[in-house]
């Protein structure tokens, strides 16, 4: 019965590590990448389509490095992978990755200001 309760008692605590790092990463990553609003009854009509699309465009047009532009179009627009699209760009996935946190910093920092 007591090395039951010391199992149990492992893996609760086990559990709660698990739990614990899952947090952090999410709260990690919400700190560093801009989230854009979603809203899909506004969305609904074309017109706000349209004018979604002119401003993702926009967005993308301002951008400084062309090779951030390549990379957010290629995985949030075509839905492609970091591999896809680092075999696309021949670079490294890491390097990939790497352009898409730059770029989507730098997306977050154009549209607060």
């Amino acid at each position: 019965m007591d090395e039951e309760k010391t199992v149990i008692d492992f893996y609760k605590k086990e559990l709660y590590r698990i739990g614990w790092r899952i947090q952090y990463q999410a709260k990690k990553q919400r700190k560093h990448e801009c989230s854009l609003t979603y809203d899909p009854i506004r969305l609904d009509t074309g017109s706000a389509q349209m004018e979604q699309k002119i401003l993702v465009q926009q967005l993308l047009a301002a951008l400084p490095s062309q090779t951030g532009r390549t990379v957010i179009h290629e995985l949030y627009l075509q839905d492609k992978t970091e591999a896809q699209v680092a075999k696309a760009l021949n670079m490294s996935q890491q390097a990939v990755n790497k352009w898409k946190q730059k770029t989507l910093k730098q997306l977050c920092q154009m549209m607060s200001s």
